[in-house]
């Protein structure tokens, strides 16, 4: 397969028919490179990883799912190492092009899947979100992206990040496919009611540059407009960057517990950013982590509370369009902490929450976000499909 896009591995070649009827025949898919498929290598973004694991021996549900629903697995995309940065810039394997924002970065750390969608190379493609993984680069390169509700689509078989946090994600450029690839991969995928109101998350926006404000303006008053109901609410009182270090730290321990032992015995090569938070990582402890356990229960009780009656929050996926290839790193780092201030919201709370490619700025996609109550991912895949196109 010719690949322009640099979105798919090039250390193994993955394609798998799917099965001769059902309701995704005749759809081509790809799938990030830390879903398992039996009879190959789960590279994982880091070239150690490749060299020091064997095949797997089974495929993973959500991408076994998919085949069972008629779909072609037509490879296997880039992931940024171990899934641990929210860039798409991997320092062993490159760049995938972002098709919607020429020059910038896709997001990651699902850059490879992100790319192959928005440069139409599948008809949609898998994801994973810890952090955001899905719903920055949707946002990024002017796709639907969804983050479920935690725990509902099976994640066995994938490389974990933080378990605590991890989901299946996918993409698409047309809300009405976007919702057919959820009836298939969400567990008792039924009917809900409409949203009740829509909450305007009033301290979210006032994150922003102004000037992004205002491009999600006409966004918002089009979403106000369909779900109607609209109030204003600070969803932090204490303020979202105090939010965003119990994700951090909850998540790095995470991380650690998972791949810490790996990390010891192979010592792998990780470039730069991922580098410094295994680095980090490695330094948060039990006692550490159990601090900020409290807060994370609390803030699920929150957003819970917030949206009781079956409302939907509505957010900025991210504070700005994607960053230019080879942004400095202090500058990324200092986005990718305003990100998480928003990112960390659904993460932390367990919520579904989906980014809509409702809006641009300087010619790049902008994605405005709802996030719903855990098991109303429906209701956000009902919007999607009623906005259609991206």
């Amino acid at each position: 397969m010719t690949d322009d896009l640099g979105a798919f591995i090039g250390h193994d070649s993955v394609a798998i028919g799917g099965a001769a009827s059902g309701p995704l025949r005749g759809l081509t898919f790809a799938a990030k490179d830390l879903y398992d498929i039996a009879g190959h290598v789960t590279g994982a973004g880091n070239p150690e990883w490749l060299r020091t694991h064997e095949p797997a021996t089974e495929t993973a549900p959500a991408v076994r799912m998919l085949l069972e629903a008629g779909a072609d697995l037509v490879g296997k995309t880039h992931t940024d190492e171990l899934a641990y940065s929210l860039n798409g810039e991997n320092a062993h394997y490159g760049t995938p092009v972002n098709s919607a924002a020429p020059g910038r970065i896709p997001g990651g750390s699902s850059s490879g899947s992100a790319a192959a969608v928005a440069g139409r190379a599948v008809d949609f493609a898998l994801g994973s979100d810890t952090g955001g993984s899905v719903r920055v680069p949707a946002s990024y390169c002017g796709l639907f992206g969804l983050r479920p509700t935690h725990g509902r689509i099976p994640i066995d078989r994938a490389v974990p990040l933080a378990p605590s946090f991890d989901t299946v994600g996918w993409f698409a450029r047309d809300g009405g496919l976007f919702r057919r690839v959820g009836a298939v991969l969400l567990p008792g995928y039924a009917a809900r009611p409409q949203p009740s109101s829509i909450l305007l998350a009033r301290d979210a926006f006032d994150m922003l540059p102004g000037e992004i404000a205002a491009a999600l303006a006409p966004a918002v008053a089009r979403l106000g407009g369909r779900i109607g109901n609209g109030v204003e609410v600070t969803v932090s009182p204490d303020g979202l960057d105090t939010w965003m270090p119990h994700f951090r730290v909850l998540q790095a321990f995470e991380v650690w517990q998972c791949h810490g032992q790996w990390v010891g015995a192979h010592d792998p090569k990780f470039g730069p950013g991922v580098r410094e938070r295994f680095a980090m990582a490695a330094g948060i402890g039990e006692a550490e982590a159990a601090t900020h356990r409290p807060a994370r229960a609390a803030i699920t009780d929150r957003l819970n509370g917030l949206l009781a009656d079956g409302a939907v929050l509505c957010l900025p996926t991210a504070p700005g369009i994607a960053p230019l290839k080879d942004t400095p790193a202090d500058e990324l780092d200092d986005f990718r902490y305003r990100i998480l201030a928003l990112t960390c919201i659904a993460g932390l709370s367990g919520c579904p929450q989906i980014s809509l490619p409702l809006a641009s700025y300087r010619n790049c996609p902008l994605g405005l976000s709802l996030i719903a109550r855990p098991g109303d991912d429906e209701v956000l895949l009902d919007i999607a499909a009623e906005i259609g196109a991206g």
